[in-house]
């Protein structure tokens, strides 16, 4: 058997990584974007720190620590599909992988009832300093949520290892994220 051409391809140190190398090129990039989010919200907070400090007494840690154990959590059941898969055990692949699918989207439905008590007080989008770069990044970040999602749905449907940990990839990286947006917008003041 002939392989195919971006089985042949040398994509240098990422073709030592698991999964496609171009999801690597993806996540590298997405964590660049995320990563001037950060650096911009830093900036902004030590311009503004009453605004930020305000902004940030409203938050529910208690939300955002859930959403972070449910992440985890779904990270964790994701790197139980691929390795599940690795033995062939699909079934159970598929199981895990829907696992941690419903996370996901237990943390969307999360972040929408955080949204929710954020605009019930009046605050939106165009509120301040604070509440635009947290709507722009939490929504950013939710954004990548659904996408995991449906890149988990659609590896549990071809179910080869290179797609599972292609998949599992990406949403470790959104896992990533959230384990470095959640101190740094809730807690750090």
């Amino acid at each position: 058997m002939v392989p195919a051409a971006e089985d042949s391809a040398d994509w240098g140190a990422l073709s030592s990584l698991p999964g496609n190398p171009i999801m690597w090129v993806l996540i590298i990039s997405e964590l660049l974007v995320f990563g001037a989010f950060f650096l911009g919200f830093g900036v902004a907070r030590a311009l503004d720190v009453p605004t930020f400090r305000a902004g940030q007494a409203l938050l529910d840690i208690r939300l955002g620590g859930l959403n972070t154990l449910i992440l985890i959590t779904s990270g964790w059941l994701a790197a139980l599909a691929v390795q599940a898969r690795i033995r062939d055990e699909r079934r159970l692949a598929r199981l895990l992988l829907a696992g941690a699918m419903a996370l996901g989207i237990a943390f969307l439905m999360v972040k929408g009832i955080e949204y929710h008590s954020k605009f019930e007080l009046g605050y939106g989008l165009d509120s301040d300093t604070f509440f635009t770069l947290f709507f722009l990044m939490t929504g950013f970040h939710a954004m990548h949520v659904v996408m995991g999602v449906l890149v988990l749905a659609i590896v549990a449907w071809k179910d080869t290892v290179v797609n599972l940990e292609t998949g599992t990839a990406f949403w470790h990286m959104v896992d990533l994220v959230w384990l470095i947006l959640f101190p740094i917008v809730y807690l750090v003041r």
